[in-house]
């Protein structure tokens, strides 16, 4: 099936953070129809599921804005110009939990809400972590939440944790974090 034909293009508003804008479209079989979305800016983020050397997932206990509560998730962040997959995942678990890990994996690159957002966040695993601190940017620390690996279900099934970007990267790296527990 081609891509529809973009016959109109405009910013309908810029922020910070975002640009929204408007495609105006004609499809194959002519139907013309106008999208709003959050067009890729070119950066890349990274997710990171990094496991200690007592089996325990390190998680984040971080402010959501989007819904005005404290969230359980995974550190992640943004990839900084010129930096690899595997140094962003390094750089934001020292930042973000207080350790860097000797081995990292890129397990996969996930699309957010691509019917709206050309934003990506990349899945990498992270093992065989020592203690590393880097400054970060979040306005209050961290609440750094080790989660024993044997009760992995029990995590992902609680209210508490909920992010779907982190569950997806739970569910990705599932086989590596099985043969950890074998």
């Amino acid at each position: 099936m081609p891509l529809p034909e973009i016959l109109a293009t405009a910013t309908l508003a810029t922020t910070r953070f975002f640009k929204v804008e408007a495609l105006d479209l004609r499809f194959s079989n002519g139907v013309e129809r106008r999208y709003e979305r959050l067009p890729s800016s070119g950066v890349e983020g990274v997710i990171v599921v990094a496991v200690n050397a007592n089996n325990e997932l390190l998680l984040i206990r971080e402010y959501a804005a989007g819904f005005h509560e404290m969230q359980l998730t995974l550190p992640k962040g943004v990839v900084d110009a010129g930096e690899t997959l595997a140094a962003a995942a390094s750089r934001e678990l020292a930042e973000e939990v207080g350790f860097a890990p000797r081995h990292t994996e890129v397990v996969k690159r996930l699309t957010l809400a691509p019917g709206h957002m050309g934003y990506t966040i990349n899945v990498v695993f992270a093992a065989n972590l020592y203690p590393h601190q880097l400054p970060g940017d979040e306005p209050e620390p961290l609440e750094l939440v080790p989660w024993p690996l044997q009760r992995l279900d029990e995590l992902l099934h609680s209210e508490e944790f909920c992010e779907a970007r982190a569950i997806a990267a739970l569910s990705l790296c599932r086989p590596m974090l099985d043969k950890l527990l074998a």
